[in-house]
């Protein structure tokens, strides 16, 4: 592999003119965006999900969704008091 260096050994043999443009090549260059991953189908999302563990359910129990908010809210400031006093 060819190191910055040696790249830049060849380059001070270049023209004024050759050196002016591979500047503005490397410049824009660093413009360019990265490549950008066409999104998921939906059945490559549903065959991902399909793959995934099964998940434990937090209160399985509580079925009406506002009584199942409030439990997590509840629950909330004992789970910040172990991470505050350093314990998990």
């Amino acid at each position: 592999m060819i190191t910055v260096t040696e790249i830049f050994d060849q380059a001070k043999t270049l023209s004024a003119q050759d050196r002016k443009e591979l500047a503005k090549l490397l410049i824009d260059s660093l413009d360019v965006p990265p490549p950008v991953a066409p999104p998921k189908t939906g059945a490559e999302i549903a065959a991902m999900v399909q793959s995934m563990e099964p998940i434990e359910f937090v209160d399985p129990q509580l079925d009406d969704p506002v009584e199942w908010v409030k439990a997590q809210r509840r629950k909330r400031p004992n789970q910040l008091k172990t991470y505050g006093s350093g314990e998990q």
